[in-house]
């Protein structure tokens, strides 16, 4: 009877398992790269299948790639983001969808930028990576906009 106990126990812990924390650790470090132009470990925490992208410009949506870190070097936008609120969903063992917010600004003249992200993380080769984004412009509506200065240390 303890033999059965202890089995259906360890079968209950692997079928309740979660990697919640693994997986916002991963959307951390691919952001964190963004942010300081890091286009390798982008590279490395997106799907080799390629990243299904939706943009913030209102454009349709884009084609699966498959990006370089050379593609990024070439074309990546100047600019500073940061995550807020990050909330991981479990969809499957192998799959994650998690959306935040993504504040901060962009272009040479650090025009304000606020938008919506909903994005897909699934387990490749035992290691979480991004599948999909999708980015959603979230208007201002009377509150504060964002300045780089909001960024900075005092």
């Amino acid at each position: 009877m303890k033999i059965i106990f202890l089995i259906l126990t360890m079968f209950s812990f692997n079928i309740f398992a979660d990697d919640h924390d693994d997986v916002l650790a991963a959307v951390e470090k691919y952001y964190e790269a963004r942010e300081v132009r890091d286009f390798k470990t982008m590279v490395a925490h997106e799907s080799k299948m390629g990243v299904c992208s939706t943009n913030s410009d209102g454009s349709f949506h884009k084609a699966c790639l498959k990006s370089s870190a050379a593609d990024y070097e070439k074309n990546y936008a100047v600019g500073f983001n940061s995550i807020f609120y990050p909330e991981a969903i479990k969809l499957t063992k192998d799959a994650y969808v998690v959306r935040f917010y993504y504040e901060g600004v962009v272009g040479e003249d650090d025009q304000p930028y606020r938008t919506r992200v909903t994005t897909t993380w699934i387990k490749e080769n035992g290691k979480w990576v991004m599948r999909t984004q999708h980015y959603s412009s979230a208007s201002f509506g009377g509150v504060h906009q964002t300045v780089r200065s909001d960024f900075e240390e005092e």
